[in-house]
């Protein structure tokens, strides 16, 4: 069963509810292989509800019982510079929770989960995690912490000091759930719940995006959003050419003149995304780019970006 919203900003509104901790909770618990209680969802200006949401680098900001902050991004706009948001994200953390004095020891640990919904560099997996190690140029070993560091730092290897990093690239999942975290991920994905699965705080997850779904507040805020997401889609596939955005609140103030120019642009909209459709099919069927560009009409820089 398809949701009539899209299933990225769904899971994203859910997520970011501090009602629901059991279900962030479940999720992280599931993904970093140990038990996750949260302790707060920290407050910061981009975990704020506005139409520029998609743009911010953070979605959620939580720390946990060990206060350790951990970043949960929900990103489906494709952009190229993803992979350097992601270290800016998890920097600003570091350097925004220094009180002045601090020592450098009392650095919380970053933890930042990236859930994206386009492809992001080269790879066939569909969860990567990435940390910090030292190899010796000589000898090839790896270089660990000293008795002493241990006690210092509060943790036996070096990678649990600097921060860590997890790609989960929803596209590249093959909808088969082999254990619990792949039935969060076939969620994300498929928006179902098999039986039989136990995923800590999935059945909650389910129960509460049935609810949403029902939202007439939601869905007004989705419709919202849903015009801005399109507006910036269309920019992206222009490869940024200047242009305007379009709306309703635009149409209104320019009278039936606005009204006209947006039900152009919005028309000329659902064309172009129903290319884009036609050569994502054509794409799984591995038909040849430059065969998908004459068919379509798209450019074959537009079909390399899907």
């Amino acid at each position: 069963m398809r949701n009539t919203i899209r299933f990225d900003w769904a899971i994203k509104r859910l997520l970011r509810n501090k009602a629901n901790f059991s279900i962030l909770e479940g999720f992280l618990s599931e993904l970093l292989g140990e038990d996750i209680i949260i302790e707060s969802i920290l407050e910061s200006e981009s975990n704020k509800e506005s139409l520029d949401n998609k743009m911010n680098r953070v979605d959620v900001l939580v720390q946990d019982s060990k206060g350790e902050l951990i970043i949960i991004e929900v990103q489906s706009n494709y952009t190229h510079d993803y992979l350097m948001r992601m270290l800016f994200g998890s920097s600003k953390l570091v350097v925004d929770n220094m009180a002045e004095g601090m020592v450098y020891s009392k650095i919380k640990k970053i933890i930042s989960v990236n859930i994206v919904y386009f492809n992001l560099g080269h790879g066939d997996d569909y969860i990567y995690h990435g940390f910090t190690n030292f190899i010796g140029i000589h000898t090839k070993n790896k270089l660990s912490l000293s008795d002493q560091e241990k006690k210092v730092f509060n943790a036996e290897h070096i990678e649990r000091i600097y921060p860590e990093y997890y790609i989960i690239k929803i596209n590249n999942f093959d909808n088969i759930s082999r254990n619990t975290l792949d039935e969060w991920i076939n969620f994300l994905k498929n928006e179902e719940v098999k039986d039989g699965s136990t995923a800590k705080g999935l059945l909650e997850a389910k129960k509460e995006l049935d609810k949403l779904k029902l939202s007439k507040e939601a869905m007004h805020e989705y419709e919202a959003d849903l015009i801005y997401w399109r507006d910036n889609q269309s920019l992206m596939s222009t490869k940024f050419l200047e242009g305007e955005l379009s709306g309703i609140d635009k149409g209104i103030r320019m009278g039936e003149e606005g009204k006209e120019k947006y039900a152009a642009e919005k028309a000329q909209q659902k064309a172009k995304e129903k290319q884009i459709e036609i050569a994502k099919s054509m794409l799984e069927d591995a038909m040849s780019i430059p065969k998908i560009a004459k068919l379509t009409g798209l450019s074959e820089d537009e079909i390399k970006v899907l």
